[in-house]
């Protein structure tokens, strides 16, 4: 199937774009935005299901597993712990991959010289690395953060504390903080 082409200035113009070529770039840009968009969900879901999980693990089980006596407990939390721990190092891997896709892909191109920007996404993504950090020392068996593990409840309301502040820079550059410039068109030279 030919892809139609606006009309150029006259037939000498006609061999700057050659009809191939303009399918082609057309199909990459089409998929460029599958991708953004797939890893945009990608990164969103991870968030949805880390935090909401965080959340629930902080303010719902962690009451009502007190209630329990001391074995049941401690069987429950090394159960919880185990499964959670897949889901807590999964998640990282798919935000480092859709994370940085995102940014230096979709976000940095439409943001150039935008101190204020940069500025919030480096604090960001320096904010999501102590996150990283500290989830992979509740979840992990490491003696050096044995002391960690024993105070669960005051780390857990850290992450939580954390993960809103993502959550808000992230919602303020979205909303507030609009593109410094388009995504690059380049259009063959029309001669006069």
């Amino acid at each position: 199937m030919a892809m139609a082409l606006p009309a150029l200035a006259g037939p000498e113009d006609s061999r700057l774009i050659r009809p191939g070529l303009a399918a082609q770039v057309v199909k990459v840009i089409v998929n460029m935005l599958w991708i953004a968009i797939a890893t945009r969900w990608i990164h969103v879901g991870t968030a949805i299901v880390l935090v909401g999980g965080l959340v629930f693990m902080r303010f719902v089980l962690r009451p009502a597993a007190a209630q329990l006596p001391d074995e049941a407990h401690t069987k429950l939390r090394e159960l919880v712990l185990a499964k959670w721990k897949k889901f807590i190092h999964a998640g990282i891997a798919l935000f480092l991959v859709s994370g940085f896709y995102n940014f230096l892909v979709v976000q940095v191109p439409l943001h150039r010289g935008d101190k204020l920007y940069h500025a919030l996404m480096g604090t960001k993504i320096l904010l999501a690395f102590a996150v990283f950090f500290l989830a992979s020392a509740l979840v992990g068996r490491s003696k050096t953060f044995a002391g960690m593990r024993a105070n669960m409840k005051l780390w857990q309301g850290v992450l939580v504390t954390l993960a809103v502040l993502i959550v808000g820079i992230s919602g303020f550059a979205k909303v507030a903080l609009k593109p410094t410039s388009s995504p690059a068109v380049t259009e063959a030279p029309h001669q006069q």
